[in-house]
C-alpha cells in the first residue's frame, strides 16, 4: 500500500545495506511497496560461483566477487540509461561496499587484480538519498541465516560473520557520500510485525543529513 506520508523530502533513491541474514532484501521489497517504488535487487541466484564459494571460500573468492562487480556494474549501467530523470528506486546492495567484501575474501594478488578490474570498469554510481545500515549481532544473523534453509548458505561459519560484521562497522563508520541511517535491527521483525515496520519506515522518511542511529523498541506480536 502506497503510504500517505510521501512528501518531496522523502528520499527517493534508498541503498539498503548490511550483512548477509540482517533482511536487507526484505526490507527493500516492503518499502518498495509502500512507496511504490521500483526494486533494485542483489541478483545471487545469479552468480555461478556462489554456492561454491560458500564450500570452498578461498578457492572461489575471486571468481564469486568479479561476478557479482560485473552484475552490479551492469545494473547500475541500466538505471543510468533507463530512468536518468526519475530515479525513485529501493536497491539492496551499495556498489561503494563491494570492495569490503574483496578485501576480507581476496589475497592480496587478488584483491590488487579486483581493483585494477574495479577501476576500468568506471563505474559511475549514482549517489542514494539515503543509505539504511542494518545492524544485528553475529547470533541472530545465524539464527536467521538457519530459519530461511538456504542450502549452501548453512556452511557460512561463525567467524566468516563475524569478521563481516566488524568490516561493515568499520566501513560505515567513515561512510559520508550520503545521509546515512544505522538500524540496530537485532530485536525487530519487519517481516512479521508491522508495527516494527512502522517504527522504521518514521525513521526513513524523516532522515536528516549526516549520520543518525535507531535503537527501535520491539512491538509485541
Amino acid at each position: 500500500m502506497l503510504h500517505s506520508d510521501l512528501n518531496n523530502n522523502t528520499p527517493r533513491y534508498i541503498a539498503v545495506e548490511g550483512p548477509i541474514g540482517v533482511g536487507k532484501t526484505t526490507l527493500c521489497k516492503r518499502l518498495a511497496e509502500s512507496f511504490n517504488y521500483e526494486l533494485l535487487l542483489e541478483k545471487s541466484e545469479e552468480n555461478p560461483f556462489l554456492d561454491r564459494f560458500y564450500q570452498n571460500p578461498k578457492q572461489h573468492a575471486l571468481s564469486t566477487q568479479l561476478s557479482f562487480l560485473f552484475q552490479r556494474a551492469q545494473q547500475i549501467q541500466d538505471l543510468r540509461q533507463n530512468d536518468m530523470f526519475e530515479p525513485v528506486h529501493v536497491a539492496d546492495f551499495l556498489i561503494d561496499k563491494d570492495q569490503l567484501f574483496a578485501q576480507q575474501n581476496l589475497e592480496p594478488d587478488e584483491y590488487e587484480l579486483y581493483l585494477n578490474v574495479y577501476r576500468h570498469l568506471t563505474i559511475d554510481a549514482p549517489v542514494p538519498d539515503l543509505v539504511i545500515y542494518l545492524q544485528a549481532p553475529t547470533n541472530v544473523l545465524l539464527n536467521r541465516i538457519q530459519k530461511r534453509g538456504v542450502e549452501a548458505e548453512q556452511l557460512i561459519e561463525r567467524s566468516y560473520l563475524e569478521n563481516l560484521n566488524s568490516a561493515y562497522a568499520e566501513f560505515f563508520h567513515y561512510y559520508e557520500k550520503s545521509p546515512l541511517l544505522i538500524i540496530n535491527s537485532g530485536e525487530i521483525d519487519v517481516v512479521n510485525s508491522d508495527d516494527d515496520y512502522q517504527q522504521l519506515v518514521k525513521q526513513v522518511m524523516s532522515a536528516s543529513a549526516g549520520t543518525q542511529y535507531f535503537n527501535p523498541k520491539p512491538s509485541l506480536l
